[in-house]
């Protein structure tokens, strides 16, 4: 399949060959990813050719499972870094204690623009003679042979706080938008914690997104308090706190709820339906009637006395059967 214009791959293309396919041969298409699942489990798998291509990222332990693997090439991708794997120790295997189940591993992954930090160190442990590959960043390393680059400059930086929502004043019912930025060597990822210690993620209040910013989508008076963003990388972690204070509405009763029944020995119809003097009563006008009822509508009615002064504004509070929280509209 190699020499074509291949963009992209279903991840079940290769379903009915899995076990059986021996030599798989992707090299010079325009593949940005490929079906690292399926390549995981190609157990009988002896060469693989992916060269030439624009893959930028590989799933961790995709070849862990692959001991017949003799040839892997990655060469001219857009990889930046390799994920841990002991395929790649086999790349450094000699000739001698190579057996037909655990062949030395001819491993090619030169022209890719690697990020020489901390994450590389791994590899550049390893004893090889392949003096090809070489550093695309950082800036002090740029250009350097990959294998001639000591140890200790394999570095990461720890991650630094920019940017971030110190104080924040909402009206309860509103979003929250907080916000949290953070630099560092491999960048830094952002997460949040809630004031009762809770990791946050995203559901269906609350949306964490990729730039750090948490957006709360209807806060309700337990977001009172103190937030926590934590940035952290492979250097390290650094916190920083974001107080969300919140304007409480009203909780008033939508006119629905109907008061328990008296206790009585006499069934709900005659002890309802009649006054003591044997005269009918009618039932009590409800101010508010809900009706044609759905899981995602319902039809709100109420009626205004032409003496009272007009509705100006109206509040809906409802309680959401996903995470039981009142919500305001």
């Amino acid at each position: 399949m190699n020499n074509n214009q291949l963009n992209s791959i279903s991840d079940d293309a290769f379903e009915d060959i899995l076990q059986t396919l021996e030599d798989l041969d992707l090299s010079y298409n325009n593949l940005k990813s490929i079906p690292w699942d399926a390549i995981r489990r190609m157990i009988n798998l002896h060469q693989l050719s992916l060269d030439h291509n624009l893959i930028y990222y590989i799933t961790e332990g995709t070849f862990q499972d692959l001991h017949k693997l003799a040839r892997l090439d990655l060469t001219s991708n857009r990889l930046q870094k390799l994920p841990p794997d002991p395929i790649f120790a086999r790349s450094q295997i000699s000739m001698t204690s190579a057996t037909p189940f655990l062949p030395p591993l001819s491993l090619s992954f030169g022209g890719n623009p690697l990020h020489c930090n901390c994450e590389l160190l791994w590899l550049r442990r390893l004893e090889r003679e392949d003096d090809m590959e070489t550093c695309a960043s950082p800036s002090p390393l740029k250009g350097r042979y990959f294998w001639y680059v000591r140890e200790e400059e394999f570095i990461c930086e720890p991650p630094l706080i920019t940017q971030h929502t110190q104080k924040l004043l909402v009206l309860e019912g509103q979003t929250a938008s907080l916000k949290c930025k953070a630099v560092g060597d491999p960048a830094p990822v952002i997460h949040w914690v809630a004031p009762d210690g809770r990791l946050i993620g995203n559901s269906s209040r609350t949306a964490v997104y990729e730039n750090g910013t948490l957006d709360i989508l209807i806060t309700t008076s337990k977001d009172y308090g103190t937030f926590t963003c934590i940035a952290a990388n492979a250097a390290g972690e650094l916190t920083a706190p974001v107080e969300l204070s919140i304007i409480q509405l009203p909780h008033l009763s939508n006119g629905t709820v109907r008061a328990p029944p008296p206790k009585s020995v006499l069934s709900e119809i005659t002890s309802s339906s009649k006054s003591n003097r044997g005269e009918v009563k009618p039932p009590p006008e409800r101010a508010v009637v809900v009706s044609e009822v759905t899981t995602t509508s319902a039809m709100v009615k109420w009626s205004v006395s032409k003496a009272a002064p007009k509705v100006k504004m109206y509040q809906l509070q409802y309680n959401c059967s996903d995470d039981d929280v009142l919500i305001y509209r």
